[in-house]
């Protein structure tokens, strides 16, 4: 007899499977800039214009293969979501350009620092848009975090804008795709997005193609599957995240997110050879610690709420 979905043997499939949909995820987020150093025979503008028109269509097809075409369309029919998932092609559009100049100007490691950074950056958007209330814990990560920031800027003799740009356009974008609503789905949302792009996407790539600066054909075969990857390499992670987070805790999830980053530090100083002076360790050990609290906090926090939550079904169930 085949186990039912309430069995152990079931439960722990499903989180075998979440792990592997979840490493698969972020470990192709991590690896994004030496996928897109494969594609610098192009200008960034271009690459982000075929990444906006094969996302389109990779997403188109796996609705029509999955029957959900429908969620899309519904998307377009009410005016608020449109409005909320407008933004969010905006904010989504900036975060591909500046990631897309960060991994092919050597600033990798920027890269790394805003997406280690993001997490404290939704909390805080919590709190001045969403009139959240923090506990003690998430305070001083938020402020150990500013001070790492600070650390580097002071460095540098400048902000780091790449990564504040990364953090607060994608920080901004999952805020927006909140307020969009969940129900169309990861894949018929990102198809809204890339479609209302698309027109963008298009007068960019004529733009130039008239001034003899598009490289879709430059090098035949191989730069059109390198281009066309591009839709390929963007739903796919989307794909597999919306399978992780179907099948693991969500606290889970959150600790796996900073594996990309992680990815991309290493990528950065091992393979780019990046500079590395002592501001940027001090200041990445500092972002580090924060997440750390940050990460701890929210797993005790969990906790309780479960404990809360089992203490609550007991009382009832007397």
């Amino acid at each position: 007899m085949s186990p039912t979905p309430s069995t152990p043997h079931h439960d722990a499939a499903q989180r075998r499977s979440g792990l592997l949909f979840g490493l698969a995820c972020y470990g192709i987020w991590g690896l994004l800039p030496l996928y897109f150093q494969q594609l610098a025979f192009a200008s960034d503008l271009e690459i982000v214009g075929e990444r906006t028109l094969w996302t389109l269509l990779i997403c188109l097809a796996i609705l029509a293969f999955t029957g959900t075409l429908g969620k899309a369309v519904e998307a377009i029919r009410h005016p608020r979501q449109l409005a909320f998932l407008a933004m969010a092609a905006a904010l989504i559009a900036a975060n591909w350009l500046i990631y897309v100049y960060a991994a092919n100007h050597q600033q990798v490691q920027q890269a790394s620092l805003g997406y280690f950074t993001n997490p404290l950056l939704t909390v805080l958007l919590g709190v001045l848009i969403l009139r959240e209330r923090l506990r003690r814990m998430q305070w001083l990560a938020m402020g150990i975090g500013l001070i790492a920031v600070l650390v580097i800027a002071v460095g540098d003799g400048k902000p780091p804008w790449i990564a504040l740009g990364l953090a607060f356009s994608f920080g901004l974008y999952g805020l927006a795709k909140s307020f969009a609503g969940r129900r169309t789905g990861a894949v018929a949302s990102l198809a809204v997005e890339t479609l209302l792009l698309a027109p963008l996407a298009i007068g960019a790539l004529a733009w130039l193609h008239s001034r003899g600066q598009t490289h879709f054909t430059s090098d035949g075969a191989r730069s059109m599957l390198w281009m066309a990857s591009t839709g390929i390499v963007t739903a796919a992670p989307l794909t597999f995240f919306a399978a992780a987070t179907r099948r693991l805790p969500l606290s889970v999830v959150g600790m796996m997110q900073y594996l990309a980053p992680s990815l991309q530090f290493i990528i950065a100083v091992a393979i780019n050879h990046e500079p590395m002076p002592p501001s940027h360790w001090v200041g990445f050990s500092i972002i580090w610690l924060a997440l750390a609290i940050l990460s701890t906090d929210a797993l005790h926090h969990n906790r309780r709420n479960a404990r809360a939550r089992r203490a609550e079904a007991a009382t009832a169930a007397r």
